[in-house]
């Protein structure tokens, strides 16, 4: 709860890698791209609709990103509606990188009542068709995958759980995708994904270690192509519209986790095209 009363959430990874100007668009389409002529709730992919969803339900939302940058056209996106937001610069690469964010969260809003964690990684995209099987994909790959998938959920995890313990409330949810389900081969394009399996194992965990403090920990598994500028470009998109999800909708089933009641908890939600499809 923030110095005004506020409640806070914090999006971990509250901008994506298919914005307009993001890591994924540049690499697929050679550039940036002009994102004026869409929806402001899809411009930013899944963080930037769910920061904007609790930021209208009044909260005060700490974006969290590797560069400030990133997050700029968000944070003047949430304030231009009214909310409130900060910008905290997080690399889950590094604990001391974690451990100096969320003390400047807490410094400047509070502890948070609502923790995202909605980081994503693109290594293994670039490699090319000849380097698909793992006996070419570099160490560094992996361990980026490790970083992201692994080791910095139970960073943050050690940071915010127990200020939610003590409180006896909280969330903790947890973007995942498809491959945390099953395992497969890694095909062309494609980033080295099953190191998410441990995500998932994860929350499963802290469910059980948690749920009796108060605290709801879910996985999310958004099995499908998420809306934003750099997808919505793609050619397989134009050609099946239908087969994008709305991020506008997984952020309404990510308030809806955080406001259930607590006598029908869930630790897995999965969403699909057809759950939450785009509007044109």
């Amino acid at each position: 709860m923030s110095s005004n009363g506020r409640p806070v959430a914090v999006v971990v990874g509250a901008t994506s890698k298919w914005q307009a100007d993001g890591r994924n668009t540049r690499l697929a389409h050679g550039k940036a791209l002009d994102d004026s002529h869409l929806p402001v709730g899809v411009r930013w992919g899944v963080g930037g609709a769910i920061a904007q969803k609790f930021a209208k339900e009044g909260f005060v939302v700490a974006l969290t990103t590797r560069r400030a940058a990133n997050a700029a056209a968000l944070d003047d996106a949430i304030r231009a509606h009214g909310g409130h937001s900060i910008i905290v610069e997080l690399d889950l690469v590094s604990q001391g990188s974690i451990s100096t964010a969320f003390a400047t969260i807490r410094e400047k809003a509070g502890d948070p009542d609502v923790v995202v964690y909605n980081a994503g990684y693109l290594e293994g995209r670039d490699l090319p068709p000849d380097k698909e099987l793992l006996e070419h994909v570099p160490i560094e790959i992996f361990d980026t995958a490790q970083h992201i998938a692994s080791r910095g959920p139970f960073l943050v995890a050690k940071e915010v759980l127990p200020a939610m313990r003590r409180r006896g409330s909280g969330s903790f949810l947890i973007s995942n995708n498809a491959s945390s389900l099953r395992g497969r081969k890694r095909m062309t394009g494609q980033s080295l994904y099953y190191p998410r399996v441990m995500m998932r194992t994860l929350a499963q965990v802290l469910t059980e270690e948690y749920s009796e403090h108060g605290v709801h920990v879910a996985n999310i598994v958004i099995d499908g192509t998420i809306d934003s500028p750099g997808t919505r470009a793609l050619p397989k998109v134009q050609n099946q519209p239908d087969l994008i999800i709305n991020p506008v909708k997984i952020a309404d089933a990510y308030w809806y986790l955080h406001t259930q009641d607590k006598s029908c908890w869930t630790h897995e939600l999965q969403l699909t095209p057809f759950a939450a499809k785009p509007s044109y």
